[in-house]
């Protein structure tokens, strides 16, 4: 009995009410109601039940009737289906549901035959998601802020595509303009042992680069200026964009797309670039317009704080207009639904995206910009190859990919967050992400001696789970689905986190009393093979769940 069924069971329940008050010769009863609009939550208090629904409360209004007296009829039926042990009234119209225990245990086996693919659902199927996030320039190394996105992002896509969705990772690389003349410059100062231009990147990795192109390219101070500067620039251009990848697969972030800034500024066939295309493009919906030798987007249409240059008088075009290539790129490529994660300093960028959407013809619900807050580390160094930042490879070599990974997933984006070091560095039950994997390695530990000993999963009798401990924990199981589906709507991974970590606290419970194990002579019987499958469904459990948020799930700690 999943709450699904019960859900399903409910809205039954609830049609057959109004249909009985229709042939009664009531009112004409208008009953708006869909059955995923009937939801079920976990009481507070386990001794109220497995379940409770407020659902009579919901259609009073519509069915003119008292709250109380509809519960009571509901509760009724549901007390006579199979798998419902009781259903009963409280309060002014809730009803507490108890499962029998054969209906709550069966979910054991349901978790283990499904594997991998428990929690999953259709919830968002049909949707085409694209997300951005991390897209740091490539100059330089990722640090501090790029590495809570970079968790977060990964995190967002994992429960997306579990919920259903198609989505494509993306990392824009911001690979033209003037940053990217200005790190050419350093580099290429650095390799003729020049100082560092007014203005340019300092660290000793662009001494570090600089020596790499040179390795490349040995003649490079022979060059004229101009083929050396742009030699200096796209070698370590190149250099620097495969540290960044590395990085990142280091940190078990994946990207299913990398667009270039400058393929967006490539002149195909027709002498135009999809920068010089955009401008016509948004022309066409009606919403540019000239103006003092400029061309302007009327972004203020759409609830920009003013209306935007797209093009100077330039004829330079501003960032703007790479912004509008790029996300019609997006749509060109099939990709409706668009998310972007933005640092913290980038709030006047929702209001400019939003307003390209709108230009271009879209629906401003289809895009979606999320805003992370700052992330700081105590006791954490400043990089010693880039001097001004804090490293994600630093990070990850102190702290591990698991640690970091989990903390930053188990909190919202749009809370600061100040990670203690000490605490992740610990073995111990208050270090959260070593709380959580223990349950795991527990879960294959007790599987290893079960099998040393001959317990097996040959027999399931879920009729035989009754201790209060399975009770809480196959309660705790069945939200898992839920769980994730509410995740990926939200685009909030941290509730995945926090609901295995109250997971494992169920289950360690349940492992301090209920044995898997016969004690002495004791012989084996179907309550420990049955508990065995109850093992085996929370450390499936677990795993997937830590997967969810990128972290591995060890069977041995």
């Amino acid at each position: 009995m999943t709450p699904d069924d019960l859900s399903r069971a409910l809205f039954d329940l609830v049609i057959g009410f109004a249909e009985r008050r229709r042939a009664a010769g009531e009112e004409e009863v208008s009953l708006e109601l869909s059955a995923d609009q009937v939801t079920l939550e976990r009481p507070k208090l386990r001794e109220h039940g497995d379940w409770a629904s407020s659902i009579a409360m919901r259609v009073a209004k519509a069915l003119r009737s008292n709250p109380r007296e509809i519960a009571g009829e509901l509760a009724a039926g549901l007390a006579a289906i199979d798998g419902v042990a009781s259903a009963e009234v409280a309060g002014p119209g809730f009803i507490n549901i108890r499962l029998d225990a054969a209906a709550a245990g069966a979910l054991a086996k349901t978790i283990v035959d499904a594997g991998a693919g428990y929690g999953r659902s259709d919830a968002l199927a049909g949707s085409v998601v694209n997300l951005e996030f991390v897209s740091a320039n490539p100059t330089g190394p990722l640090h501090i802020g790029h590495t809570r996105w970079a968790a977060l992002g990964d995190s967002i896509g994992r429960v997306l595509r579990a919920a259903g969705a198609e989505v494509a990772n993306e990392y824009y690389i911001n690979d033209a303009g003037s940053q990217m003349d200005t790190f050419g410059l350093s580099v290429l100062a650095a390799a003729k042992g020049e100082p560092t231009p007014e203005g340019g990147y300092p660290g000793s990795y662009i001494a570090d680069l600089a020596r790499r192109v040179l390795e490349r390219e040995p003649h490079l101070p022979e060059l004229s200026e101009d083929v050396a500067l742009h030699t200096a620039t796209e070698i370590a251009y190149e250099l620097q964009l495969a540290e960044i990848r590395e990085s990142l697969t280091r940190f078990n972030v994946h990207f299913d797309v990398w667009t270039s800034e400058r393929r967006l500024q490539v002149r195909g066939d027709d002498a135009l670039s999809d920068v010089d295309t955009a401008v016509e493009r948004l022309r066409a919906q009606g919403h540019v317009f000239d103006e003092d030798g400029a061309v302007w987007v009327r972004t203020t249409d759409f609830g920009d704080d003013k209306d935007r240059v797209i093009r100077r008088s330039n004829g330079a075009y501003t960032y703007f207009a790479a912004d509008a290539a790029y996300y019609l790129d997006k749509g060109d490529r099939g990709f409706v639904h668009k998310i972007y994660l933005l640092g913290a300093d980038h709030h006047g960028y929702v209001h400019r995206l939003k307003a390209i959407a709108g230009a271009a013809g879209d629906a401003l619900e289809n895009i979606e910009v999320l805003i992370g807050q700052l992330v700081s580390v105590n006791g954490a160094k400043l990089s010693k190859r880039a001097g001004n930042i804090i490293e994600l490879d630093d990070l990850q070599a102190w702290l591990g990919t698991d640690a970091l990974r989990y903390t930053l997933a188990r909190y919202p984006a749009d809370s600061p967050l100040t990670i203690d070091p000490e605490i992740l560095q610990r073995r111990t039950n208050d270090n959260p992400v070593f709380y959580v994997q223990y349950a795991h390695a527990r879960t294959c530990a007790v599987d290893r001696n079960a099998a040393s000993v001959g317990v097996d999963r040959s027999t399931f009798a879920p009729d035989l789970l009754e201790h209060e401990t399975e009770s809480a924990l196959l309660g705790a199981l069945q939200e898992f689905p839920r769980i994730v589906a509410q995740a990926a709507e939200l685009r909030e991974p941290h509730r995945v986190a926090r609901y295995i970590e109250e997971l494992a606290g169920l289950y360690h419970r349940w492992y301090d009393n209920c044995r898997v194990l016969p004690l002495g002579d004791e012989p084996i019987g179907d309550l420990h093979r049955t508990r065995l499958w109850l093992n085996d469904a929370t450390g499936q459990v677990i795993r997937n769940g830590l997967d969810l948020v990128g972290v591995s799930a060890p069977e041995r700690m």
